[in-house]
């Protein structure tokens, strides 16, 4: 039974208040770092930290404060925001300091009688529709909660290290937690800046499954191969190695505490290596480091590491544990693989995974193989989720990393559902809109375009080939709307131009900053807004030139936004409003000429007064005219991919590109 209704957490209903009073049980290393993220994200929130040792909340407030500093230090937060994050956090040694608190969570050490008797001391003193979670990486609720007199108030939510950085959370589906509590924590997470991952209640959950028996196999190693070795070779799949990891988190206990777990539940070939018995630190190398070894014994490793990693996706899968694409972005994100492990799978090809399945299973009899085809396993969305709001379908572009910046991936997959369902007499619309509460969209992924330096064909042709989904819908015969829910930058604001309406938060910002990076945008934002919006021809003048930044309430002034709203409930009702308004009512873009305004002269300086690039200033405002004669939208969106094809020819790009690569900013003085 699933507690979600939609897979964009946002769009659940909920009745339950975000909290006001919040208590962590456990000072130690995870639980502040849980209240400094939740005071960050919601300063006037009352936080209580709440430990057997005065010491331990000492150093835990101490912590809390030198965050602050930090971020204050290097520019990232203001004072005044420093303050209110500090503002209303207390400790106590006294359970009933609890008292008054809408939410409890649990972050204390991982021992299931500990935290039955926490849980006694908690439902005693609070009320009875409070909020009980637990922090477990490993616990089943339904042991953690068995004894609690309202168990549906409970569930676990799982966060990973850095908590305060780190945007993952497993939220556990048990069979008796209220459906309204997992719809009010994945909501609260993705309104605060988490990525809620909902997982069944089995040991481990999900991510933990694949972390601890990925360090669990590295040790098992250890008879043929040093964990150095190990390692190095390991840092082809994860941005830094088992071992070096184990360290960095004083991790052998846990993988001992969790692997045991396991191997009680569903067998002996999950038990720990005996060594992390009698090692407390490995002798191993940092990120970036490796070392030589036989090519022979690299394989070897090699096919262990991912043996182990394909067994547990397959397993998690095959038993419902997760999803398929929750488990590719958990992965990269939480435990740091540059790959998730069904991604990594589809790139080696069935043969290849077949092989390495085989020979790992041989090795490690017991360890779970393939059910079904393996093609059956990889999601058919990776980078969108969909939902239906009766008739419209919404598409969240979720990328939460790259604030959700499209690719060539994720253009596919928008464009495949519009598809799919452009033909279907049942769905009236699309809504398109963004992950969580920070971006529509930020833009395009650079992707190929370094590689195109220098070769004016091949860049106007990938822009023409970035630009399919966007012509696409300026052929839909059924309404797609963009919902604009924070930043709407470069491709992103260029997509939502294409949309046949836009609404947006009254947060919301608009801008095209590739001026600042010495490109200009090729597809379509030098071109369609001088044909939709001809009376804000001057505005984008100084959006294309200048990287200025346009407000949500501006667009609305100009007509380039349709509707204003002040939350994200109000945005896809009025989003999902005007798909039905629109409906039968589309009309292509506008293509013929149009008469535009002379381009602004004077110094290429940025809104923010920094020296941009003469020649891509000159270039852009070439290309906006020369589109504006052309008779036809088709021929006026060609001049801009042969403008954006010109563009990677100058050594402007080249500066820029290479300024964004090494962060650092770019000197446009030389260039000209």
């Amino acid at each position: 039974m699933s507690a979600t209704t939609f897979a964009n957490p946002l769009l659940e209903r909920v009745t339950r208040p975000p909290p006001k009073r919040v208590a962590i049980i456990g000072a130690g290393t995870i639980g502040p770092d849980i209240g400094y993220y939740l005071k960050s994200a919601l300063p006037a929130l009352e936080l209580v930290l709440v430990d057997l040792k005065q010491e331990a909340i000492d150093a835990a407030l101490a912590r809390m404060a030198g965050y602050a500093e930090k971020a204050v230090a290097r520019g990232k937060m203001r004072d005044a925001d420093a303050q209110a994050v500090l503002a209303g956090v207390t400790g106590s040694t006294d359970y009933a300091a609890l008292a008054g608190a809408d939410w409890v969570i649990e972050a204390a050490t991982e021992d299931l009688a500990l935290k039955r008797r926490i849980f006694a001391a908690v439902e005693a003193e609070v009320a009875d529709d409070a909020a009980i979670t637990s922090n477990t990486s490993s616990l089943p609720a339904a042991r953690l909660f068995a004894e609690l007199k309202h168990p549906e108030r409970a569930t676990v939510t799982h966060f990973f290290a850095p908590a305060w950085r780190n945007p993952v959370v497993e939220v556990i589906d048990w069979p008796r937690a209220d459906r309204a509590l997992i719809a009010w924590l994945r909501r609260l997470f993705a309104a605060t800046g988490k990525l809620p991952l909902v997982t069944a209640d089995a040991p481990c959950f999900m991510l933990d499954r694949v972390f601890d028996n990925w360090c669990n196999e590295a040790a098992h190693l250890l008879g043929s191969a040093s964990a150095a070795e190990v390692d190095t070779v390991a840092m082809a799949h994860v941005h830094a190695g088992p071992f070096f990891v184990l360290n960095l988190a004083h991790g052998n206990p846990i993988i001992v505490e969790t692997n045991t777990l396991q191997a009680a539940e569903e067998g002996a070939h999950y038990a720990p290596a005996p060594i992390f018995g009698s090692v407390e630190r490995w002798l191993t190398v940092a990120p970036g480091q490796r070392v030589g070894m036989p090519a022979a014994r690299a394989a070897a490793i090699d096919d262990r590491l991912r043996g182990v990693l394909w067994s547990q996706a397959v397993d998690i899968l095959d038993r419902g544990i997760g999803g398929g694409a929750d488990l590719d972005i958990g992965c990269r994100l939480a435990l740091g693989f540059k790959r998730g492990p069904l991604e990594s799978m589809r790139e080696a090809g069935d043969a290849e995974v077949t092989r390495v399945l085989n020979r790992f299973v041989a090795d490690r009899p017991g360890m779970p193989r393939p059910r079904r085809a393996l093609a059956e396993y990889q999601p058919r969305e990776r980078h969108i989720v969909t939902d239906r709001i009766d008739d419209v379908v919404v598409v969240t572009l979720r990328r939460p990393e790259a604030l959700n910046a499209l690719h060539d991936e994720m253009t596919d997959e928008i464009l495949a559902v519009v598809r799919r369902h452009e033909d279907d007499a049942a769905v009236a619309g699309f809504v398109l809109t963004g992950y969580g509460t920070k971006a529509f969209c930020a833009g395009g992924d650079i992707g190929r375009f370094p590689s195109l330096l220098g070769d004016a064909d091949a860049a106007a042709q990938y822009a023409r080939d970035c630009a399919r989904l966007l012509v696409h819908l300026d052929r839909a015969r059924k309404p797609v709307v963009a919902a604009l829910n924070g930043l709407t930058l470069g491709g992103g604001f260029e997509l939502a131009m294409r949309c046949h309406a836009l609404v947006a938060d009254r947060q919301a910002v608009m801008q095209l900053p590739e001026i600042t990076l010495g490109i200009l945008p090729g597809l379509g934002a030098m071109v369609v807004p001088y044909r939709r919006w001809p009376a804000a021809a001057a505005v984008f003048h100084g959006l294309l030139a200048r990287g200025e930044r346009l407000s949500a309430a501006q667009a609305h002034e100009l007509g380039i936004v349709d509707e204003l709203a002040d939350s994200v409930d109000v945005l896809i009702e009025r989003a999902v409003a005007r798909v039905h308004a629109l409906a039968g009512r589309v009309r292509p873009a506008p293509g013929g000429a149009v008469a535009v305004p002379a381009w602004p002269a004077g110094a290429a300086r940025s809104a923010a007064g920094k020296t941009l690039s003469t020649q891509m200033v000159a270039l852009i405002g070439r290309a906006v005219r020369d589109a504006a004669a052309a008779p036809s939208l088709a021929e006026a969106l060609e001049v801009g991919y042969r403008a954006f094809g010109e563009s990677a020819c100058t050594a402007a790009a080249r500066e820029g590109i290479a300024a964004f690569i090494e962060r650092r900013a770019p000197d446009f003085g030389a260039t000209g």
